[in-house]
C-alpha cells in the first residue's frame, strides 16, 4: 500500500515536534516510518510465501510475539525499565485483540456461509 506508514510517521512527527527535549521530529518519523513498514512485512511474510492460512497465522502470532519481545527489551534497557510486566502487559493485549478479531472473522465467515 502505498503511503500506508505515513500515518505513524506523521504521528511520530507531530508528537517529536511537541515535545521539549531536543528529538530532531524528522529523523523520529523516519524511524517510526521505517519501523511499521518493516513490521508490516514480517507480519504479512507468511502469507506471500505459505499455502496453509492456519500456519501462516500461528508464524504471524508468533513474529507478533518476538517483535514485541524485542521492543520491550530495548525498551527496559534504555530506560531502566522492568522488563517482564511490559512484555506480558503488551503481549496480552496484543494476542487478544487478535483473537477477538479472528473469532469476528470467523462468525461473520460462518453467518454468510463463506467456504475456504
Amino acid at each position: 500500500m502505498p503511503g500506508s506508514s505515513a500515518l505513524p510517521s506523521a504521528s511520530e512527527y507531530l508528537s517529536s515536534r511537541s515535545e521539549e527535549g531536543g528529538q530532531d521530529p524528522v529523523k523520529s518519523s523516519l524511524y517510526t516510518g521505517l519501523a511499521y513498514v518493516v513490521t508490516v512485512a514480517l507480519l504479512i511474510a507468511p502469507y506471500l510465501v505459505l499455502t496453509n492460512y492456519m500456519v501462516c497465522l500461528g508464524l504471524t502470532l508468533a513474529t507478533a510475539v518476538v517483535i514485541i519481545l524485542a521492543f520491550n527489551y530495548y525498551i527496559s534497557v534504555a530506560k531502566d525499565l522492568p522488563f517482564r510486566q511490559r512484555f506480558i502487559e503488551m503481549a496480552s493485549i496484543s494476542l487478544g485483540v487478535a483473537a477477538l478479531s479472528f473469532a469476528i472473522g470467523y462468525l461473520i465467515r460462518v453467518f454468510l456461509g463463506v467456504d475456504v
